[in-house]
C-alpha cells in the first residue's frame, strides 16, 4: 500500500465546500456536490477501487483553492505524470490537479501541516467589471494604512472567539497568526493571512469587521477591542466567500518522490 500526495486547485463557486457531506441539502432534494466527491470519483475510476482521500482541511461553500493538499492510499501502481493527465481529463473544469507525488506513510495531509495561507481579494472601485471574477466589489474608498494597522493587532497567539462562528463542534479558539497584511495593487486589495489554524468562518468575519471599520471611517483600534472581547456579537458580518482562496498549505518537509 503506497501513499500519494495531490496538490489541487479549484473554483469553489459550484461546490458545497471541499469535504463530503450528506448526499442531499437540508430540506431539499438538490444533491450536495463537493470537491472531495469529484476527486474521489475520478481517482476510483482510474484505480478501479474505492479510494478515500484526506484533505489538509476543509474549505467552505464558495471558497476557492490554489494549493489544497490531499493524500490517499492505494495498492494500484501509479505513474504520476500519466495519472495527473488522466485525472484532469476526468475532473470537472473547475477542479485540476497541479502535482502528484509518492510520499512516506508518515505524511498526513492534515496532521503534518504547520500553517495555512489564505488570501481575500477585494476590488475597490465604483463599478464592477466583467473581468472581476472571484473577488468582492467594495465601492467606498479603502484606507490601506488603517487596514494594516487593524490587522497588526491580530498577529501572534490569541483567542479568536470573537471571529468564530458557533456552528461548529471544534472546541479550538486559540490560533497563532503569523501574518495578517494587506497590499493594494491598482484597484485590487489583497489581504493575506497565515496561521497555524483557522476557526470556522474566521477570515470572513475578520474581513467583514475590517470593512465595517472602513465603511464608517472607524478606528483601527476597534479590531483590538473586538479581539480582546472574545464576543462574536461585536464583530462585523460574515462576508461573502467569493473573494477567499486557500493559497498554500505549509509543511516543514515532504518526503516524496516523483516517477
Amino acid at each position: 500500500m503506497a501513499r500519494y500526495l495531490i496538490e489541487l486547485e479549484y473554483i469553489g463557486t459550484s461546490y458545497q465546500g471541499s469535504q463530503k457531506q450528506p448526499k442531499k441539502m437540508h430540506n431539499s432534494n438538490k444533491p450536495v456536490i463537493t470537491v472531495q466527491d469529484e476527486l474521489e470519483k475520478a481517482i476510483s475510476t482510474l484505480t478501479k477501487t474505492e479510494i478515500k482521500t484526506i484533505f489538509s482541511g476543509r474549505t467552505d461553500a464558495g471558497v476557492h483553492a490554489k494549493g489544497q493538499v490531499v493524500h490517499f492510499d492505494t495498492e494500484h501502481e501509479i505513474y504520476p505524470s500519466k495519472f495527473i493527465n488522466s485525472l484532469n481529463g476526468l475532473l470537472p473544469k473547475t477542479i485540476s490537479v497541479k502535482r502528484l507525488i509518492k510520499v512516506e506513510k508518515s505524511f498526513h495531509a492534515q496532521k503534518s501541516a504547520l500553517a495555512r495561507h489564505y488570501r481575500y481579494t477585494i476590488v475597490n472601485r465604483q463599478q464592477r467589471s466583467a473581468w472581476d471574477e472571484h473577488c468582492l466589489l467594495v465601492r467606498y474608498p479603502i484606507d490601506i494604512e488603517r487596514i494594516n494597522k487593524a490587522l497588526g493587532y491580530l498577529v501572534g497567539e490569541h483567542d479568536f472567539s470573537a471571529f468564530r462562528k458557533t456552528r461548529t463542534t471544534n472546541p479550538a479558539r486559540v490560533c497563532n497568526m503569523y501574518k495578517a497584511q494587506a497590499v493594494k495593487d491598482g484597484d485590487f486589495v489583497y489581504i493575506d493571512f497565515i496561521a497555524d489554524r483557522f476557526l470556522y468562518n474566521m477570515i470572513r468575519l475578520i474581513v467583514g469587521t475590517l470593512l465595517r471599520i472602513e465603511s464608517t471611517s472607524g478606528k483601527a483600534e476597534e479590531m483590538k477591542e473586538i479581539l480582546d472581547s472574545r464576543d462574536i456579537t461585536k464583530a462585523g458580518s460574515t462576508i461573502s466567500p467569493e473573494g477567499l482562496t486557500l493559497v498554500e498549505v505549509i509543511y516543514n518537509k515532504i518526503d516524496g518522490e516523483s516517477k
